[in-house]
């Protein structure tokens, strides 16, 4: 058998959030909103409607639930529309990647002309899971007024104000980390 002959794919712009690590800022934030003011400025750049997409293919493995398929909320917040399909895959480490690769593979067979693909993590929702000698440290952290744990649980509530969104342009949300509108 013989390899099939595939076309040529671009990447034509890019965007991302910082990462962040587990119960790190901005918690906030799902997975959703972070795609969406991804998903905004890259639309302002380009000459695609959202409607042009073929697919939106989204990596995020830790999924809330109440966004069970964030590509999809995501692509209708863009408004990509109801004929756009739009899924997430959700495999540990490297689902942003995988996501791309898979929107490389469906337009250099044929499958799709246009797609927007990428990976949106939201850490700060993320369940930690530790050794049980852990668990009684940080009990017993909890208890000391002087702990490092109580210096950032002391903190914890702190939010930059370039942090909150900017309601009221015409397209709607600014990125509220990098201030692209």
């Amino acid at each position: 058998a013989g390899r099939r002959m595939s076309r040529p794919v671009y990447i034509v712009d890019g965007a991302r959030t910082p990462f962040l690590k587990a119960r790190g800022g901005p918690g906030p934030f799902t997975p959703v909103d972070l795609a969406v003011q991804c998903g905004r400025p890259l639309l302002l750049r380009q000459k695609f409607a959202p409607t042009d997409f073929d697919q939106v293919i989204l990596g995020c493995v830790n999924v809330i639930a109440d966004e069970a398929n964030p590509a999809r909320v995501a692509a209708l917040r863009l408004g990509c529309g109801t004929q756009t399909t739009a899924f997430t895959v959700q495999i540990n480490c490297g689902s942003g990647m995988q996501s791309m690769d898979t929107a490389y593979r469906y337009i250099a067979d044929g499958g799709s002309d246009l797609i927007l693909a990428g990976g949106a993590e939201a850490l700060s929702h993320a369940p930690l899971v530790f050794r049980q000698d852990a668990v009684q440290w940080f009990a017993a952290m909890q208890g000391d007024k002087n702990s490092p744990l109580a210096s950032l649980k002391a903190a914890s509530g702190f939010r930059p104000d370039f942090l909150k969104p900017i309601i009221g342009l015409e397209r709607g949300l600014t990125d509220p980390i990098t201030d692209l509108g």
